[in-house]
């Protein structure tokens, strides 16, 4: 390696001594060390010249120069960007021993935008030093701002996080540069762990992925993605201390400033990561519960979504470092619950109950409602599912309804209920409900009981499967789940296997079939769905009575009541009265056993 700089009547050994500080490494999170100090200061006392060194961020030493009395050579790095730090730090000394940085190190530090500039020198046997870095704020010229300190022990330099420090002045010195276009960016980092104690329902990499997609819905951009096998999660920092080391160089050279764990942490492992990476950390469930906070468009979805927060993030507000201090939104922040995450605890848990007490009140309408509906005797199908298996495009392509579609997780979160005639004319209502996914987080399943309550009310569960997916017996494995916790697991079950167009392995039919009541079809193209149709009515069909009826003509208001019921299919006058042939569910024929005439199931 080569030493670059004023190199006139210098000696060979020192010369060795110069390369040899290549061979030396700094860990990443400080700035220097005692060994590296020590090294520099004996060579300027036998040079009685400047010795500056240039590290990068991974520790390692990538120049070493040597200058006069007064100045130090310092080259031009080229990966310096004008809208960051440079990467580099340099460390050099002053013979005289006086480390305040002079007006040509402070000009370096600008002109070169190094992460940081120190000073050392001998203040009698002990080493000291002065420290200078960019603040990320602008001066009144427009030129950015700088900040010193010292001199200082060398301990004291030593205890200046690097990560930290590099990774907060980067995102305020953005914060300027790119004030319109990147101003508001989440740049993520995803990470997981693989128990190796323990089996894993999903495989890592199919999890991360599909974080991954989870992290694209919220708008963050996933610039990168980490895994380890561990037994168990730290339970400091919920991965071990080395990945962490990783992760922080990868915050760096990958300017990200938000990470994403594939699982729940604790408060005090989030807190831990965030003082220790410099940057926001949050957890698959904060990340649902984000989606959620923008997918919500009723008055009940955004008061279920922020009941869930608020459970979320009480116990978090101890001490939830830098999420709490932010003064902007982004992932895990936002949603309609955001301005109450500051407030203490006695003021949330009276928000929470109060909106307990909204949502418990709608709870009490929809059961007026679904009441309503059980009168009427009109069969009730809900569509289940996987967050993106096409429930949504199916409720169009059935009922013509309009809701939200595109291919992201959660793209629609309110329920919609239509009215849909099967072939015999037949009236159904089918409700399309919010969508599944692995470790849908407790809190939610809770919030929304009430939306969910249309699952185990309905007649018919339409279990809608992305068939070409890879993951779909998993998929279909983590909706059970969902319904045990529902209590509606045991509800009648017609399996849709949807996207049929895309599925090319014809084997994978046999094999999702397998034991199940099921049938293909594609919501997007229309294949197969009169089909569909044909397989619901043949299903109410099986659950119904038919009955020949003579009804008196002042007993007018029965048949009322039957034509309430969609249950007439044909009608005919005679002398005697109303000759009705009716469909009706064998719970409901009780109270027109007074007029049958004759009875066949059908």
């Amino acid at each position: 390696m080569q030493v670059h700089g004023e190199l006139n009547n210098i000696k060979a050994h020192i010369l060795e001594e110069l390369q040899a500080l290549y061979e030396l490494s700094v860990p990443t999170s400080q700035i220097s060390t005692h060994e590296l100090n020590r090294r520099m200061l004996d060579i300027t006392m036998l040079l009685g010249r400047e010795v500056a060194v240039y590290i990068n961020r991974q520790g390692r030493v990538v120049e070493v120069s040597v200058g006069d009395a007064g100045t130090v050579d310092l080259p031009e790095f080229k990966s310096r960007s004008e809208q960051r730090l440079s990467g580099i730090r340099c460390v050099h000394t002053h013979p005289s021993g006086d480390t305040l940085l002079s007006d040509p190190d402070l000009s370096s530090l600008r002109r070169l935008r190094f992460d940081a500039m120190a000073a050392i020198g001998l203040e009698g046997k002990d080493i000291v030093g002065s420290m200078g870095f960019f603040t990320g704020e602008l001066q009144e010229d427009g030129t950015p701002k700088l900040q010193c300190f010292g001199p200082v022990p060398e301990a004291v330099l030593h205890k200046v996080s690097m990560a930290w420090l590099i990774t907060v002045i980067n995102k305020k010195l953005r914060r300027f540069v790119m004030k319109e276009t990147r101003a508001d960016e989440e740049r993520a980092i995803l990470a997981g762990i693989e128990r190796t104690g323990s089996p894993q329902t999903w495989p890592l990499q199919e999890s991360l992925e599909e974080l991954a997609r989870l992290a694209k819905t919220a708008g963050a951009i996933v610039v990168g993605t980490f895994h380890q096998k561990k037994e168990k999660p730290d339970g400091a920092f919920f991965l071990g201390r080395g990945k962490v080391e990783e992760i922080a160089m990868a915050v760096q050279n990958l300017d990200a400033n938000l990470l994403i764990l594939d699982d729940e942490l604790t408060p005090s492992q989030q807190h831990n990561l965030e003082h220790g990476l410099g940057i926001k950390v949050i957890d698959r469930t904060a990340l649902i519960l984000d989606i959620f906070a923008q997918r919500a468009q009723s008055r009940e979805g955004k008061l279920q979504v922020e009941l869930a927060q608020l459970r979320y993030r009480l116990p978090r507000l101890g001490g939830q470092g830098l999420v709490l201090s932010r003064l902007g939104g982004g992932i895990g922040t936002r949603g309609p619950g955001e301005t109450k995450l500051e407030v203490d605890r006695r003021r949330i848990y009276s928000k929470i109950h109060d909106i307990e007490k909204q949502i418990e009140d709608m709870r009490h309408s929809r059961t007026l409602h679904r009441n309503r509906r059980k009168e009427s005797r009109i069969p009730i199908g809900a569509l289940v599912g996987y967050t993106n298996a096409g429930k949504s495009t199916l409720l169009n392509a059935l009922t013509g309804a309009n809701v939200y579609v595109e291919d992201q997780l959660f793209a629609t979160l309110d329920p919609t209920t239509r009215r849909l005639v099967l072939p015999e004319k037949q009236e159904i209502l089918l409700t399309d409900t919010v969508g599944f996914i692995q470790k849908l987080p407790h809190m939610l399943v809770t919030a929304f009981r009430a939306t969910l309550e249309e699952v185990r009310e309905a007649d018919l569960l339409l279990h809608v499967v992305d068939c070409s997916n890879p993951e779909a017996e998993r998929q279909i494995a983590s909706v059970i789940e969902v319904l045990k916790e529902l209590e509606a697991e045991n509800k009648p079950t017609l399996y849709v296997f949807n996207k049929a167009d895309c599925l090319k392995d014809m084997r994978a039919r046999e094999r999702l079939l397998h034991g199940r009541e099921g049938i293909f079809v594609s919501a997007l193209e229309g294949r197969n769905l009169e089909a569909l149709k044909v397989r619901m009515e043949s299903f109410f069909l099986d659950a119904q009575v038919r009955m020949k009826l003579l009804v008196p003509f002042q007993d007018g208001s029965a048949v009322t009541r039957l034509h309430e019921m969609n249950a007439i299919r044909s009608t005919e006058y005679t002398e005697k009265g109303t000759l009705l042939e009716v469909q009706l569910p064998f719970s409901g024929k009780d109270a027109f056993m007074k007029y049958r005439i004759e009875e066949q199931n059908g």
